[in-house]
């Protein structure tokens, strides 16, 4: 393309524009000509002409904004510098619809209508952590390394009273430990299906 078909970088518009940079939008306000919007032959280019000249005026804004020069040579391919120019954008002025729908809320589980239903109210959560006073160090109370597993890397275990006298009294309590824990998961895992199945 020679020089001489580039197009000016000014534009002027009757009404001007109006632009929302952050969500990097620009609104045209000018009537469209019905005349060469019903020729077949013209209808095209004109669009695209119209659609160039308000690119370029969404462009034109857009520079005008702050700029950031940074060098980042983490990415670089060939272990040599990399140079960005940011544009830092506006707040958005134009509010745009969900891209999705509003999200349902989830019906109660059984639980739940129980405690409405006795007036229970729900416990505080006291957080995730808890203070090991051997480590003296804050641990998870579940999960990898949790507190709830120091039984687990005991060499020396108490019986607990509740099993003395049953079969559950031979057994290693470490092991009986992790089997209850898994029973609970399980346990927890068959209340959620039971749930999901009543409420759908």
């Amino acid at each position: 393309m020679s020089e001489k078909e580039f197009k000016p970088v000014t534009v002027d518009k009757p009404i001007p524009n109006t632009f929302d940079l952050g969500n990097l939008a620009t609104f045209d306000h000018n009537p469209l000509e019905n005349e060469k919007l019903k020729d077949d032959e013209v209808r095209e280019e004109y669009l695209k002409n119209i659609t160039r000249d308000n690119v370029q005026l969404l462009v034109n804004q857009l520079l005008s904004l702050p700029m950031k020069t940074t060098t980042d040579s983490q990415n670089s391919a060939g272990g040599q510098d990399t140079t960005m120019t940011l544009i830092q954008l506006p707040e958005t002025t134009t509010a745009l619809p969900r891209e999705k729908p509003l999200p349902k809320p989830k019906p109660p589980t059984k639980w739940e209508l129980f405690a409405k239903k006795k007036g229970i109210k729900p416990k505080e959560k006291s957080g995730k952590l808890v203070y090991d006073e051997a480590k003296q160090e804050w641990v998870p109370k579940w999960g990898y390394k949790g507190k709830n597993k120091d039984l687990d890397n005991q060499w020396l275990v108490e019986v607990d009273d509740k099993h003395v006298g049953t079969e559950k009294e031979l057994l290693d309590p470490r092991k009986l430990n992790r089997q209850e824990r898994k029973e609970l998961i399980r346990k927890n895992q068959r209340q959620q299906k039971k749930n999901l199945e009543r409420n759908h």
